[in-house]
């Protein structure tokens, strides 16, 4: 019996995903467990395993096709000798039940399309409302270049407008209008279509900043002591091959500034507030696309060694799209890290739901007063971007001071 091959939801708020890539071809043989294909998300590239074992009989999804739905059917197993269908088994689907209708009641009308097969649209009825028959590339062509398509006359079969229609517009259009004339473009330009992942940033940071009203803190960090705890604790492990870096320091003294001033690691709904017992760090991570943020869980409770180690394998798996659903979901707290860039200061936007969010910045030689004399010490500016409807302004700076008391005598970050 020939079984549908579904593409799967492989994250709670997936909703389609890209085929990038079938590791099985049609007439393949295929066991339970086996990894049929690729299938690119808005966080990574997952393999997909088939669920059953058969014949791979035919690929309804071709490679590098994207906005698939979950649930759609992308490829089709059957068993051996069994005749491979032209389409996907319809799904059976309960009979609603009948209700009991009144004599005198009349069945509601049903709504069929305005579009009759012998009638083309003319240009007056657009503005009534009546659907235009276009190619999708037509509309598309006649959009960018200030086509109005309700003034065309379609060559097409029943009267559907194509690109040859547009472009004969376009030479037709009057000398003068009333839109200012487009700048020439310098040079060529390339076209790169938008994948998942750039999508979902661009929606997910859009709404952040839209819907949740941000506020800053910033605080100046001193930074050597913590540059030479780090030294001693990296010549000690280098038999062990580990070293620990300075955002591995930071994600730990973030953690136990959390856990000792548990107020900003929170979230705000619109019934109550969750105040989370774990603190489970979401460090930011450059990829060739966009930005992931794997989660380090428990923090607070982990090593500077283990935070080393598992920071590492994260950054190196997102960087393949090798991290799965459990890598990125469920962070407390943020932490963007662009000091490695020379970068003096900066806002990062906060990753809803969550309540905040830090930016680490460089840490560079500046002059510093102590015991009023003028001395020079590796400086850092750290900025807290808040939630302010789950965190009020005092808070953060209190959140921020004992941060900076952290970092200024890590030893406590070792204990």
């Amino acid at each position: 019996m020939a079984i549908n091959i579904l593409m799967p939801a492989l994250s709670p708020t997936m909703t389609e995903g890209t085929v990038a890539r079938w590791l099985k071809k049609e007439g393949d043989m295929v066991q339970s467990g086996d990894v049929i294909a690729e299938i690119e998300t808005d966080k990574a590239t997952m393999e997909v395993e088939a669920a059953d074992e058969g014949i791979l009989g035919k690929i309804l999804i071709p490679e590098g096709t994207d906005h698939v739905a979950v649930k759609t059917p992308i490829a089709i197993l059957v068993e051996e000798g069994e005749d491979v269908p032209s389409a996907p088994a319809a799904e059976a689907k309960p009979e609603p039940q009948k209700k009991a209708e009144a004599k005198d009641e009349k069945p509601a009308p049903i709504e069929i399309s305005s579009f009759d097969p012998d009638k083309k649209p003319a240009a007056a009825d657009a503005g009534k409302g009546e659907r235009i028959f276009i190619s999708p590339l037509a509309r598309r062509i006649a959009k960018e270049h200030g086509v109005d398509i309700t003034s065309l006359t379609g060559t097409g079969p029943n009267g559907r407008i194509l690109r040859r229609d547009v472009d004969k517009a376009k030479g037709q259009k009057p000398a003068a209008s009333a839109a200012p004339a487009a700048v020439p473009a310098a040079g060529h330009v390339e076209h790169v279509k938008h994948s998942g992942m750039r999508k979902v940033i661009a929606r997910r940071l859009t709404e952040s900043k839209t819907q949740v009203p941000h506020f800053y803190v910033s605080v100046d960090i001193e930074l050597d002591a913590l540059l030479a705890l780090r030294s001693k604790l990296n010549k000690a492990l280098e038999a062990e091959g580990c070293k620990i870096s300075v955002n591995d320091m930071m994600i730990k003294a973030v953690a136990v500034a959390l856990k000792k001033l548990p107020g900003l690691n929170v979230q705000f709904t619109e019934s109550e507030m969750l105040h989370f017992e774990d603190v489970d760090i979401s460090m930011a991570v450059s990829v060739p696309d966009g930005l992931v943020t794997p989660v380090i869980r428990q923090a607070d409770r982990k090593s500077l060694k283990e935070i080393s180690q598992e920071a590492r394998s994260l950054a190196t798996r997102a960087r393949d799209g090798k991290l799965s659903p459990e890598d990125y979901q469920g962070g407390t707290f943020s932490i963007s890290n662009m000091g490695m860039f020379g970068v003096k200061d900066f806002a990062a936007i906060i990753n809803p739901p969550q309540a905040a969010i830090l930016a680490v910045a460089s840490g560079e030689k500046r002059p510093v007063v102590r015991d009023g004399e003028l001395a020079v010490a590796t400086v850092m500016t750290a900025t807290l971007s808040v939630d302010h409807r789950a965190v009020d302004g005092a808070l953060g700076a209190q959140w921020l001071n004992v941060l900076r008391d952290l970092i200024q005598n890590p030893y406590s970050l070792v204990l």
